[in-house]
């Protein structure tokens, strides 16, 4: 899934998380409705106009941020 062009950052809106073009929908927020347990048909019912795709795309969008990110040493002895 190719999520550029269904997230987008802008600093007026949502101080610039990363959220669904067009929405004040921020990806997070998507993100912990699904970890919570949320189906894709309750997130519709609330929210009529997220797409299974711009979901799909908050996936793609993170799991890209985590493969960036370096691992930090423990601060464990």
């Amino acid at each position: 899934m190719e999520w550029r062009g269904r997230i987008v950052t802008n600093p007026a809106v949502l101080l610039g998380k990363p959220a669904l073009r067009d929405t004040r929908l921020a990806v997070v927020f998507l993100l912990d409705l699904l970890s919570s347990g949320w189906t894709y048909e309750q997130i519709r019912n609330h929210y009529p106009a997220v797409t299974g795709d711009d979901l799909l795309a908050c996936l793609a969008y993170e799991k890209e941020v985590l493969r960036r990110e370096r691992p930090r040493p423990s601060a464990r002895p």
